[in-house]
């Protein structure tokens, strides 16, 4: 079955720096795009950055951009983000996202999977 567990959120100072493990399990993980989400309190789940399969294509919302890193090592089948220069706007639960093609009684389409959640916290 499909797994995602996400890794390494806490507690920084604003400016400071931290990066989360996504580790996968249950699919093909080199043949995958791998995104990462966010949900800040109050707000929608927000797509933070992904990444493709083969790592050639990275892309990251604009508030994020130039701070964080998506990357992944497809030999051990896990996706990261490196955080820096932490805002406390970035406070927030982190999620690991990607599709699936699942195909029950042989009808197939791409099915989203989620991983727990990692919270981050940036306070003085």
């Amino acid at each position: 079955q499909v797994q995602l567990s996400e890794s390494g959120g806490g507690l920084v100072q604003p400016g400071g720096t931290l990066t989360l493990s996504c580790a996968a399990s249950g699919f093909t993980f080199t043949r995958h795009d791998m995104r990462w989400y966010r949900q800040g309190p109050g707000k929608e789940r927000e797509l933070v950055a992904r990444i493709t399969s083969t790592g050639d294509i990275i892309k990251y919302s604009d508030s994020v951009k130039g701070r964080f890193t998506i990357s992944r090592d497809n030999a051990k089948n896990t996706v990261y983000l490196q955080m820096s220069n932490l805002k406390p706007e970035d406070t927030a639960v982190y999620y690991c996202n990607t599709e699936v093609e699942v195909c029950p009684e042989n009808v197939c389409y791409d099915r989203d999977y989620w991983g727990q959640g990692t919270q981050v916290t940036v306070s003085p």
